[in-house]
């Protein structure tokens, strides 16, 4: 359960602390498993806390990630951004957490905090860029981060967010990517009582999107391809399952939704899930990175559909996605796993052989 324990010291000065030893397991090129490894995280900043970790998610991005799938990659690469630990020491200006206290981290740790979205709580579309939490430059050193696959990290005050009292620590990593990134759009849409939704996909977004969907009070549909998902998703909370290759289902749910969550992670047409928003429905896709197809102009126009898109929230959002998920009690499912079993987790994930979410469990260690 979270707790928050009496801080003991009190700040950790920057004249006073020093870079510290860390261990974490990480990869050295695209076609290499990952290994453990040792390096140093930073000094504490004034408005730094420093973060001992106990449970990570596994994330399809991490996996990405440290096989190069999108380019850009800087090896040595230690993925991970679902983190969940305990405060260790905090800047000397830290006011908002205190030694002991279980923080939680997302895919974000720093960004301009002056941007007008910085400004507006939309620190994930810093103008400058927001510092990712792996294989991203800091914004003072330059030196590439390196995520939460490690027993411990810096992160700068404003980005640790608070695991409510009460909650199930264990169980709380994979709410800061999968998570949120569901929740936002339901939110920014204003999905709620008698709302008509459905969710395509069954994994670790489209799990989360049921559940939280669910509990604001919309009737959910799951739309996914593999028959015997079925009775998976009712037991998440859905109401109705439409089986997609199945055509005369697609046909009879035409101009059923106010609104799609699409997680599909790959590139695929669009065209036969439009069909099934009503007026002014809309479309959001949150799983798709890569170049999608083309679609019919039509089936936007007629029946006044959109499609659009949604990353993660900012850092007051993912706040209230933790309260949120908190007062509800909802939480993913997840697999623990030890850290030497991450390469066999990564090939699990790859089979889609995950119900949903991997975590890490490094609470008694690396």
């Amino acid at each position: 359960m979270a707790t928050t324990a009496e801080p003991h010291p009190a700040n950790v000065s920057e004249s006073t602390n020093r870079p510290t030893p860390a261990k974490g397991w990480g990869t050295d090129a695209p076609d290499q498993p990952l290994r453990p490894m040792e390096f140093e995280r930073r000094a504490l900043r004034p408005d730094d806390v420093a973060i001992k970790i106990t449970y990570a998610g596994i994330c399809h991005s991490d996996l990405h990630t440290v096989r190069g799938d999108w380019g850009g990659t800087v090896y040595p690469s230690i993925p991970g951004h679902e983190i969940v630990g305990r405060v260790t020491a905090i800047g000397s200006e830290v006011t908002r957490h205190q030694v002991g206290d279980t923080v939680a981290v997302g895919c974000m740790v720093d960004s301009c905090m002056a941007c007008d979205q910085c400004l507006a709580g939309w620190e994930v579309f810093c103008r400058e860029g927001c510092t990712q939490t792996y294989n991203s430059p800091d914004r003072h050193t330059g030196e590439n981060t390196k995520g939460g696959y490690t027993d411990h990290i810096v992160v700068r005050d404003h980005f640790v967010l608070k695991v409510p009292d009460g909650m199930d620590e264990s169980r709380v990593a994979p709410l800061l990517c999968a998570g949120i990134t569901t929740y936002s759009p339901l939110r920014q849409y204003k999905v709620g009582q008698g709302s008509k939704v459905a969710v395509i996909g069954l994994g670790g977004l489209g799990h989360m999107g049921v559940k939280l969907a669910a509990a604001m009070g919309a009737h959910v549909t799951m739309i996914t391809t593999t028959p015997s998902k079925g009775d998976d998703a009712r037991e998440l909370g859905a109401h109705d399952v439409i089986i997609s290759t199945d055509p005369k289902q697609l046909a009879d749910a035409s101009t059923r939704f106010d609104f799609i969550l699409n997680t599909i992670p790959v590139s695929h047409e669009i065209d036969p899930y439009l069909d099934l928003l009503g007026r002014s429905g809309r479309m959001v896709i949150v799983g798709a990175l890569n170049e999608m197809p083309g679609f019919a102009g039509r089936n936007l126009i007629w029946w006044n559909r959109a499609v659009g898109g949604s990353a993660i929230g900012g850092i007051p959002e993912t706040q209230e996605m933790l309260d949120y998920c908190a007062a509800e009690g909802i939480y993913p499912d997840v697999e623990f796993i030890r850290m030497d079993q991450v390469n066999d987790a990564y090939e699990r994930l790859l089979r889609n052989d995950v119900r949903y979410r991997f975590v890490i469990d490094m609470s008694r260690g690396l």
